[in-house]
């Protein structure tokens, strides 16, 4: 595990000398590459870092109490050091685990009432809401992009936008079917109902380019067909663009369609 930390550490050191080099900045794209993998690799390292600090201060302890005079206080850092090297080795071991490519991506959620009428859709506003204070309290930025309000203050649905570091690491598990059971503000007899709210959250894809060749693109016109003036089967009133190619994108048989 230690041999594999150092040549991290390694590559961000030179990540670090790469990605202030003027040359390198000029490169817009292989600049933002090498910025994401660096970022990606910062909570390893600095986690590493205070291990073999924690570990230079134990050993340091272990040598002071030889001295008499100093015994009682290195016998106190020695283990309080020890204890900490166990947990920080624990921390780099999940840190070391291969991550989701989408982890550190900013992500969009839609939040949709499902069975239980106007409780469903009260229920969808408390979820909103309470994702709204967990990303306030991470410091993400949330946009609404799409919301059905109800008469009580609910969401039949609602989707927005979370932008920020990791957002999609910490909201991917919300996806699927919620269920509360509660007496609802819509309930004059005080029976308890079961409701149900359905989420998905997707990571935001990023743009791509992509260069399409005019050879490979088809145009087919259409003309209005039967009686008519003597331009009705002349005039072109419709036009498809249809584009296809085996190598776009990386995907077989990509088909790109504009109708004008």
């Amino acid at each position: 595990m230690f041999e594999k930390l150092e040549l991290v550490e390694k590559r961000y050191d030179e990540l670090t000398t790469q990605i202030s080099d003027p040359e390198i900045i000029s490169n817009t794209n292989e600049w933002r590459k090498l910025v994401k993998e660096h970022s990606s690799m910062e909570d390893v390292v600095l986690k590493y870092r205070e291990y073999k600090q924690v570990l230079n201060n134990m050993n340091e302890a272990k040598e002071m109490m030889e001295d008499p005079e100093m015994k009682e206080l290195a016998e106190e850092e020695y283990y309080s050091s020890k204890d900490k090297i166990a947990q920080i080795e624990e921390e780099l071991k999940i840190l070391l685990i291969p991550k989701d490519p989408n982890d550190d991506k900013s992500v969009i959620c839609e939040i949709r009432g499902g069975a239980g009428g106007e409780e469903a859709a009260l229920f969808a506003g408390t979820l909103f809401r309470m994702y709204g204070m967990y990303a306030e309290r991470k410091h993400w930025q949330i946009e609404v992009l799409n919301e059905n309000t109800t008469e009580l203050g609910g969401y039949k649905e609602i989707s927005f936008m979370v932008t920020g570091k990791g957002a999609y690491s910490r909201l991917k598990f919300e996806s699927g079917v919620h269920r509360v059971q509660r007496v609802p503000d819509t309930e004059s007899s005080g029976r308890i109902h079961t409701s149900t709210a359905t989420v998905a959250v997707l990571p935001v894809v990023e743009d791509v380019e992509i260069e399409i060749n005019p050879a490979d693109i088809k145009m087919e016109v259409y003309r209005a067909s039967g009686a008519g003036g003597q331009h009705i089967n002349k005039t072109s009133s419709g036009k498809t663009y249809s584009y296809s190619n085996r190598n776009c994108c990386r995907v077989s048989n990509t088909k790109v369609t504009i109708t004008k």
